[in-house]
């Protein structure tokens, strides 16, 4: 490995996804804005950033479903703009919406995916993708019946029914519960220890720590891309729990004064960040002088962090690394 251009460069036989410069435009719209990935076999990478801000176009363009207007790359080895059938046969791909048959089966929606992929012993195949994701009790139920997190289970075991080594799921546990959630990351880290990569977006905080690194879009942009682990410390965030009965003007106080970045609501407190960690202290103590609040404070967290890289589109070009 070496360093370019502050990122750190890794042997492109050991990555999954090595593209650079994808751009992607709609129209007037820039969706994705020269954006670079380099993602290691057998990790789990999160994909992470607002509404609109370019992920599932990206996912797109790296799994051969959409060609970009400029970039070049390998995925899985294979050229990202010459050779896409290669690699849609390879991946499995996850979309945000349930997109499988409603009107058909468990086994029936597992069974066209497995002719689609022509693959041979299809029932051998069929009968194994309902045993891995749990599913054989419920094969004969129509898909439009389940629940959200057995939609996502039987989607899961379409993506993985032709054995691909790059999973890439797009916000693949929006709208489950927590329990779906759960058994949801153990499989994809079972799957990751038999050498699969994924790539997977999500906006819940929960997850994406147990992603091994972390990339951050906004506004098609690629803010930061880093080991999940080393995060906190390269965007250097200090913050302050606030508590107190009237926190609207304490939040009001708090965000006129030199040092606050932000300040976010968190349950029954609000959290006030920023970078300057002594201008920070002596804004919250001198609003606490003001108002009878409580103040404690705590370390900046993910959503923390991942609030302050978006509370302004001038960030859009500041690039942390």
């Amino acid at each position: 490995m070496t360093a370019d251009d502050g990122e750190l460069r890794r042997d492109p036989r050991d990555l999954a996804i090595d593209v650079r410069g994808l751009t992607r435009r709609f129209g007037a719209l820039l969706a994705v804005d020269d954006l670079a990935l380099q993602v290691p076999r057998g990790a789990i990478y999160g994909f992470l950033g607002p509404n609109g801000s370019g992920k599932t176009t990206t996912i797109r363009m790296v799994c051969g479903l959409l060609r970009p207007d400029a970039g070049e790359g390998a995925v899985l080895g294979f050229d990202v703009l010459k050779q896409s059938a290669e690699i849609k046969a390879r991946v499995g791909y996850m979309t945000q919406r349930f997109s499988l048959y409603e009107e058909l089966s468990i086994r029936e929606n597992l069974e066209f995916i497995a002719r689609v992929y022509e693959l041979d012993d299809l029932q051998a195949r069929v009968d194994r993708a309902l045993s891995d994701l749990g599913l054989e009790a419920r094969q004969r139920q129509i898909a439009g019946a389940l629940s959200g997190g057995w939609k996502q289970r039987l989607a899961l075991a379409c993506c993985m029914i032709h054995d691909p080594v790059l999973l890439l799921l797009d916000e693949p546990t929006a709208g489950v519960d927590p329990g779906a959630r759960r058994d949801f990351w153990d499989r994809i880290r079972r799957f990751s220890a038999n050498g699969v990569t994924t790539l997977v977006s999500t906006h819940y905080m929960d997850e994406a720590v147990q992603c091994d690194s972390i990339a951050y879009i906004a506004y098609g942009k690629k803010l930061l891309d880093a080991r999940t682990a080393d995060i906190p410390a390269m965007v250097g965030l200090h913050a302050w729990r606030v508590g107190g009965h009237d926190l609207t003007r304490a939040a009001d106080l708090l965000e006129r004064q030199p040092g606050v970045e932000f300040v976010a609501r968190f349950g029954a407190n609000i959290h006030v960040c920023g970078r300057d960690a002594a201008a920070l202290a002596r804004a919250v103590q001198d609003v606490a002088g003001i108002l009878p609040l409580q103040i404690e404070k705590i370390d900046a967290g993910f959503e923390e962090i991942f609030i302050h890289m978006t509370a302004g589109r001038d960030r859009v070009t500041e690039r942390i690394s």
